[in-house]
């Protein structure tokens, strides 16, 4: 069985910004920041053209998913101890165990997960591409998408998506 993609890696694909991991024994990195880079692989259907997607249609959407992240503090909503409150005077009261941080409220992302892993981060920027591809070029058959989110050279984390629901359901099946 045949298989086409693209792969796209730029050096401009990148976000910095602030967290702390929660660990299984419930101890806690100190806030601290990463310089992320994203890289994706998009899997999908040669065109009548020759082409998966056009790498000028793909490219300013990662981008503009990364600038969204870029300079914050991402926080984690759907943690099971992490607390967040957004007061009305713009800020925000973040807690954990005996921690306590106030930020303005302009300055954090909640993320819809449990932890600000780099997978997590790999997760929310595939999930989003996915969707945002969907919606601004709607055809367009994507297949297999995987994202990846490094924190250091040689270090990073992955989400895969080879989900049908990706694909025009035109070309279900198909492949």
């Amino acid at each position: 069985m045949e298989h086409w993609s693209i792969d796209i890696e730029k050096e401009y694909l990148k976000f910095s910004c602030a967290h702390f991991l929660i660990f299984p024994d419930g101890s806690k990195e100190r806030l601290h920041g990463h310089n992320y880079h994203a890289a994706c692989e998009i899997g999908g259907v040669l065109s009548q053209f020759g082409l998966v997607i056009d790498f000028k249609m793909v490219k300013p959407i990662i981008k503009a998913l990364c600038d969204e992240l870029d300079e914050h503090w991402i926080i984690p909503g759907q943690h099971r101890e992490l607390t967040f409150h957004h007061r009305d005077d713009g800020h925000t009261d973040v807690s954990y165990r005996g921690c306590r941080y106030l930020a303005p409220t302009d300055e954090i992302i909640v993320l819809p997960c449990n932890n600000t892993s780099a997978e997590n981060f790999a997760s929310w920027l595939g999930r989003n591409l996915c969707t945002r591809l969907r919606e601004s070029f709607g055809r367009v058959s994507v297949r297999r998408l995987r994202m990846s989110v490094s924190e250091t050279k040689g270090q990073c984390g992955v989400y895969h998506n080879s989900d049908d629901e990706t694909a025009d359901p035109a070309e279900r099946g198909r492949g």
